[in-house]
C-alpha cells in the first residue's frame, strides 16, 4: 500500500480549487547552481527536507555554504545514475533545474543541450514513473527562448507557433513536451516556468558577468556583442525563486506553464552604463561588434518581453523591475 501523501493542502479561492505545499520532502536537481542554490536556501529556511542532486559540473559547493549542514547532497549525474528511482522513494516533489545553462555554446556544440536538457529530463521523468512511492509533483525551469523571435511582445504563454532559434531553446521546449506527456500519462502534477533573464549573486555567466570581466581587464573600453539595441526583460533571482514557489503551490491544472519575469525591458547599451556606473568608471568607450543580424550571436533572441498576467492574476508580483534587478545584481556580483 502506498503511504498517504503529506505536504499538500487543497483550498478554495474565488470558486477555484488550489493546492499549496506545506513542509515536505523535496529533491532539487541542479541545486548547487545559480538559481538552484537560492531555491535551496529559500526552502531550507521554510523548514523543508531538501536533497540536492547535482554533478557539480557547473554548480559550486560554495553556493550551498549557508545550507550545507541542513541538506542531503547527492553528487551524481542524471545521465547515468541507475539508482535514481530508489533515490526518489518517499519524495513529495522534484524541482528540476539541472541543465546546460549556456545559450551561446549551441553554435559550436550541438550535443550538450540534447544530453543535459532533454535526455537528463527524460531519465528523471522515467525514474519518477518507475519509483514505487515517488514524487507526484514536478517543477521545471524552462526559458523564454522557447518562443524564438516572437512577433508578439510582450509574449503570452499561449503564443504560437513556438520556433526557438537556439539549441538551448529547442532542448527546453522538447523537455516541456516530455513533461506534458508524462504528466498526462502517469499522473504527475507538473509546472513549467518560462524565465526571463535571471540575474543576481552566484551567477556564473551572462551579460553582467561578461561586462564586469571585460572592464576589469580594460577599464577604458567595453566590447558589446551585437549593435546594443537588443532589448530584454530581466528578473532578480530573489523574485524568481518566490515566483517558482508561488506557481508550484498555486497552479490549478495538472499541467501548467507560466511566464516568469517583469513587465519592462532594458537595452544592452543601458546595461553597459549600469555596470560602468557601478564600477565607478568614466570615459569608457563602447565598441559594438555588430554581432549576428544585430543580436549578440547566432541563436540570440534580440527582443524579449514576457506577458506575465497569468501568474500575476494568481497573486504574485515582482519586487524589482528590470533595471533595479540589474543594478542590485551588479552590486552583488562586484561584492
Amino acid at each position: 500500500m502506498k503511504r498517504k501523501r503529506k505536504g499538500i493542502i487543497n483550498f478554495l479561492k474565488d470558486g477555484m480549487l488550489f493546492r499549496q505545499m506545506t513542509k515536505k520532502k523535496v529533491i532539487i536537481t541542479g541545486g548547487a547552481g545559480f538559481i538552484g542554490s537560492h531555491l535551496v536556501d529559500s526552502l531550507v529556511g521554510s523548514g523543508y527536507d531538501v536533497t540536492v542532486y547535482d554533478n557539480l559540473s557547473t554548480g559550486r559547493l560554495e553556493f550551498l555554504k549557508d545550507s550545507i549542514d541542513r541538506i542531503e547532497l547527492v553528487r551524481e549525474d542524471l545521465l547515468n545514475d541507475g539508482s535514481l528511482p530508489d533515490r526518489l522513494e518517499g519524495t513529495d516533489h522534484v524541482f528540476h533545474l539541472a541543465a546546460n545553462p549556456d545559450v551561446r555554446i549551441g553554435v559550436d556544440d550541438t550535443r550538450t543541450s540534447v544530453d543535459q536538457n532533454i535526455i537528463a529530463t527524460y531519465n528523471l521523468l522515467e525514474a519518477i514513473r518507475r519509483a514505487r512511492d515517488g514524487p507526484r509533483g514536478f517543477t521545471f525551469t524552462s526559458t523564454s527562448t522557447v518562443y524564438g523571435n516572437a512577433t508578439v511582445l510582450p509574449t503570452p504563454e499561449d503564443y504560437g507557433p513556438l520556433v526557438p532559434i537556439s539549441q538551448y531553446g529547442a532542448s527546453k521546449l522538447a523537455a516541456e513536451a516530455l513533461i506534458s506527456a508524462f504528466s498526462d500519462n502517469f499522473g504527475i502534477r507538473a509546472t513549467c516556468l518560462r524565465f526571463a533573464n535571471v540575474v543576481g549573486s552566484r551567477s556564473t555567466h551572462g551579460i553582467l558577468i561578461d561586462f564586469i570581466n571585460k572592464l576589469k581587464k580594460d577599464p577604458t573600453s567595453l566590447e558589446i556583442l551585437g549593435d546594443g539595441t537588443q532589448m530584454k526583460s530581466y528578473i532578480h533571482v530573489s523574485d524568481c525563486v518566490r515566483g517558482m514557489r508561488f506557481a508550484t503551490e498555486r497552479q490549478v491544472g495538472m499541467f501548467e506553464y507560466f511566464n516568469l519575469g517583469t513587465d519592462d525591458s532594458t537595452t544592452v547599451t543601458r546595461i553597459a552604463h549600469i555596470v560602468i556606473e557601478a564600477m565607478g568608471l568614466q570615459d569608457v568607450e563602447l565598441v559594438y561588434t555588430g554581432g549576428y543580424r544585430g543580436a549578440g550571436w547566432k541563436g540570440d533572441v534580440k527582443y524579449m518581453s514576457l506577458k506575465i498576467d497569468k501568474i500575476k492574476e494568481l497573486g504574485w508580483n515582482y519586487r524589482m523591475n528590470s533595471e533595479k534587478s540589474l543594478r542590485s545584481a551588479c552590486e552583488e556580483l562586484l561584492r
